[in-house]
């Protein structure tokens, strides 16, 4: 498990499966302890004993297994609430209350902010708490995630949005796909220097049996190929290599779909 402190709250990492990442936010001014798309609940389970805590709250950014396997395991045990997307509340197990940008959750000791998210899937949403993201499978370290239910419009909105956080927020994506992800992103921006940089020190960290994650929203805009069409240069050159529309939202697409073929 790893921690990081933040004003009002830390939060704690917790490794599950492959590469996912469950996170506990631990509120500093109350007794709430939410878990992040907990796809398995022993984790979270041996967290909350190690925290001597009891769990409050599940939040989940949207209905993928991956993302919601603990939610009835945990809430049979700790009598927690869960806290979905509106628009995929019929298949989020266990839901009970319905989250959109227009009905944030209120939880004590906390300021808790949506976003609505799509892309990834139709109804994706992601948390901000003051300086931290919670999002889910919509921005990765250094990607995004693959299209399923929603289109390439929306997702490059989604992106967009996200990326008008302050360059200081902690992105607290949930998967460790981000040495896969710079592989790619210097095949498409090999003259970035801070990828270059970035590839060097997330390896190191990978090699020595350390996250990645959490990254910034400043890294990713400097470094996650799928942020950078918000770069005017990026944009004009990658377009004129391959022959496209110069604009943003068509420049993500030719990227993702790229992607999507390795």
């Amino acid at each position: 498990m790893w921690s990081y402190r933040h004003l009002d709250f830390t939060v704690h990492q917790l490794p599950a499966l492959k590469d996912n990442y469950i996170y506990l936010i631990e509120a500093h001014k109350s007794d709430v302890l939410i878990a992040v798309d907990p796809t398995l609940a022993e984790p979270v389970i041996s967290a909350c004993k190690q925290l001597q805590k009891g769990l409050t709250h599940i939040f989940n950014t949207h209905h993928h297994w991956d993302h919601t396997d603990g939610n009835l395991e945990l809430k049979k045990q700790y009598g927690c609430r869960i806290v979905g997307p509106v628009n995929e509340a019929d298949r989020i197990p266990g839901i009970d209350i319905a989250a959109s940008k227009a009905s944030p959750p209120v939880v004590d000791g906390l300021e808790v902010q949506i976003i609505d998210a799509p892309g990834h899937t139709s109804g994706h949403i992601a948390y901000v708490l003051w300086d931290a993201l919670f999002c889910g499978d919509t921005l990765f370290g250094a990607g995004c995630g693959r299209i399923f239910e929603g289109t390439p419009k929306q997702m490059w909105e989604t992106l967009e949005h996200i990326s008008k956080l302050a360059k200081q927020t902690k992105v607290y994506c949930a998967h460790e796909y981000t040495l896969a992800n710079l592989r790619f992103a210097r095949q498409v921006d090999a003259g970035n220097q801070a990828l270059t940089i970035r590839s060097r020190t997330d390896k190191k960290a990978r090699i020595q049996k350390k996250p990645t994650i959490p990254s910034s929203i400043g890294l990713e805009r400097e470094t996650n190929p799928f942020l950078r069409p918000l770069n005017a240069e990026f944009c004009g050159l990658y377009a004129s290599k391959e022959n496209i529309d110069p604009d943003p939202a068509t420049v993500f697409a030719h990227l993702r779909s790229r992607k999507d073929q390795l």
